[in-house]
């Protein structure tokens, strides 16, 4: 019973890790945006400290949870609204590819966690070790639909999916409860396994183009810098 409860204390030391090496690019009169999820809440845990030491910063978060966990720790908060360009969005994400082609949403915020990178001049990226792959799409990808119309969206999804060489069943993502998971946006999400995503770009551009998507999880272009943290230690990886 001892490896897995090893295994997992160090999964979130390197999270933790690569969260410390991201504050470390925060800089006074910043606006931020905050990403969502367990490496993401790192982040705001470490951000929140340097806050209370007197740094003077405002943020942006892509979540109602990442909004509650922010403001409970005191770091002073706005909306996209009053602040609809930020300097830096820090966020996690499920997968990473080595041009820093991202899936994210396997917490369900990819809307708001795309609206907020889109809106940033620069996206840095944490993650374990464990997030980095040659080739995308072993995670779920995640496609937000709107509920009406579902079974016409999700056949134009597994058309566009085969033009971009992609194959493998779509799911309803549901609760414990066995209820469809809803967004923050209200949407539903539709969990598409791949395995493998040989274009992300190719596949985004096409799933952009589906009446009924609302957004996905396929983030091409907006990470600028990833900070990864493995065993070894903690790398940082530049986009080309």
């Amino acid at each position: 019973m001892s490896q897995p409860v090893t295994i997992a204390m160090d999964l979130e030391a390197q999270k933790r890790a690569a969260s410390a090496r991201a504050v470390e690019f925060v800089r006074p009169g910043m606006r931020l945006g905050l990403g969502t999820g367990s490496t993401a809440k790192h982040f705001v845990e470490l951000l929140a400290d340097r806050v209370r030491a007197g740094l003077d910063v405002i943020a942006v978060p892509t979540s109602e949870a990442t909004r509650s966990d922010a403001g409970r720790l005191g770091v002073p908060l706005a909306t996209l609204d009053q602040l609809p360009q930020l300097d830096l969005t820090v966020d996690g994400a499920d997968e990473i590819g080595p041009d820093l082609s991202l899936i994210k949403g396997g917490g369900g915020a990819l809307l708001r966690e795309k609206i907020v990178a889109s809106a940033s001049s620069r996206m840095i990226v944490i993650a374990d070790e464990s997030k980095w792959v040659s080739t995308l799409g072993r995670f779920p990808l995640p496609i937000e639909v709107v509920a009406f119309g579902l079974a016409a969206t999700r056949r134009a999804i597994e058309a566009a999916a085969a033009a971009a060489d992609c194959a493998g069943p779509l799911e309803i993502r549901r609760t414990k409860d066995g209820h469809a998971f809803v967004t923050d946006g209200g949407h539903w999400i539709l969990d598409a396994a791949f395995d493998r995503i040989s274009d992300p770009k190719s596949l985004a551009d096409r799933l952009d183009g589906i009446a009924g998507v609302v957004e996905h999880g396929l983030f091409i272009a907006l990470a600028h810098t990833a900070v990864i943290a493995g065993a070894n230690g903690v790398r940082v990886v530049e986009r080309l």
